[in-house]
């Protein structure tokens, strides 16, 4: 009596077993089903959009700061910068002499820790010094 007992416990417990393991059965596929097209799901429709979504955007903002660079106006709509830096030179020990060019007009400028002072107005016009 008990091995009747015991074969009884053991197919009644192994009944749901082997109707679970019959649902996880991978069967290999057919021509059929190989030929048949295969239609996307459509989570897989959602990650494809938002990837696009994502290069156009990355896209307009390189288009963006690449014409920010290009455009001295930048892309706020403000006039040309009218001060520029044409040319420096250092004297050591922090000094330096500047050509600053501000409006098509040039200015030599000395700077010093501390201070900047302006040396001289430089004017294509004026006659230039020769140096031997």
């Amino acid at each position: 009596m008990p091995a009747f007992l015991l074969a009884l416990l053991l197919l009644g417990s192994a009944g749901p077993a082997c109707a679970q393991a019959q649902d996880e059965i991978i069967r290999p596929r057919t021509p059929e089903t190989a030929a048949a097209p295969a239609t996307g799901r459509p989570e897989t429709r959602t990650n494809g959009t938002l990837l696009l979504f994502g290069l156009a955007a990355a896209a307009v903002g390189g288009w963006l700061i690449w014409q920010q660079r290009r455009s001295p106006r930048g892309t706020t709509g403000r006039e040309a910068r009218k001060l520029a830096i044409a040319e420096t030179r250092s004297l050591g020990n922090r000094q330096f002499l500047i050509v600053a060019d501000y409006d098509g007009r040039k200015f030599l400028l000395g700077v010093c820790p501390g201070r900047i002072e302006l040396l001289v107005p430089l004017n294509d016009d004026a006659p230039r010094a020769k140096t031997p």
